[in-house]
């Protein structure tokens, strides 16, 4: 079963650049490998992580076929397709090379601040034409709007389709009505690594995670213990977790995640504008957390 594949810990990837600012393709398939051999679920690829808004099309779907042939199927693959025109997430949907994917994750349409039967509206037509499951992903945090639990609901129960959301409103009450109301097999997947073992507790799926870039290998000691209901041993792993997954998130998304990876020698930092490298003072705080915390 699909939902089954897709809970647990999947890692939103990066898009590694070049210092000229060209996809850094040699690093990526080294990403790819290194979540991999870290033990994540699944992969999710073109997503907010991935600096996706700052790729041309062209790149996208690229990327898009770089990355399914090297997986290779070792894992399952979720494809980031969204946006806020529906008519170019169709075209998106139409121009994919999506016959190695297993789902498409996509974003409530950012910046034009739809209402909630837009929001509908949107989802039920991307859903209508996509040739895959779809998971919603709501993150008000950049896209200006909260999806609430009762449209979530909604397109949960009246869209075949949707199997799923990637909830990054942080709003844990919110997720609880969701939960508490979910069709059987919907998945709840958390969008904020902090949140996932507590959204576990209270009976979520997993996570689409950023922190299972830099240390795949910790994370999943983590979820792990989170999905054999063992709680506490996870609350008590992720304490060495905690300030580095902080850390991620000070200078932003995935400015953080890339400053980490660099100091592990994995890829280079850079990031496209409008967004910049991390700052020398997160790079010293990794060092020291990456040492301290055995996070390698």
């Amino acid at each position: 079963m699909l939902q089954h594949k897709l809970a647990g810990v999947g890692a939103a990837m990066i898009t590694p650049f070049t210092r000229d600012g060209r996809v850094d393709y040699e690093a990526l398939a080294r990403m790819v490998d290194y979540v991999i051999e870290g033990g994540v679920d699944y992969i999710v690829t073109l997503g907010t992580t991935a600096e996706t808004p700052t790729l041309y099309m062209p790149e996208r779907a690229v990327i898009a076929m770089f990355i399914t042939n090297h997986i290779a199927g070792r894992v399952p693959l979720v494809m980031g397709c969204g946006g806020n025109s529906t008519s170019e997430v169709l075209d998106q949907l139409r121009e994919f090379d999506l016959r190695g994917a297993d789902a498409i994750l996509s974003v409530a349409p950012y910046y034009n601040k739809p209402s909630q039967e837009g929001l509908f509206q949107h989802f039920r037509t991307v859903s209508e034409h996509s040739p895959l499951p779809v998971i919603l992903y709501n993150i008000p945090g950049r896209t200006g709007v909260n999806m609430t639990a009762e449209t979530t609901l909604r397109c949960a129960r009246e869209l075949p389709n949707v199997i799923g959301i990637k909830e990054a409103s942080g709003n844990i009450e919110q997720m609880q009505q969701i939960l508490d109301n979910r069709p059987e097999g919907f998945l709840v997947l958390s969008g904020d690594d902090g949140i996932t073992i507590e959204l576990m507790r209270r009976g979520g799926d997993g996570v689409i995670s950023v922190a299972a870039n830099a240390f795949p290998k910790r994370f999943m000691s983590c979820i792990a213990h989170a999905k054999h209901g063992d709680f506490a041993a996870a609350d008590r792993e992720y304490e060495a977790l905690d300030e580095a997954v902080k850390a991620l998130f000070e200078e932003g998304n995935p400015v953080g995640v890339k400053c980490a990876l660099a100091v592990m020698g994995l890829i280079g930092d850079t990031v496209r504008l409008p967004l910049v490298p991390g700052s020398e003072h997160l790079r010293e705080r990794f060092k020291t957390l990456i040492a301290k915390y055995d996070l390698r």
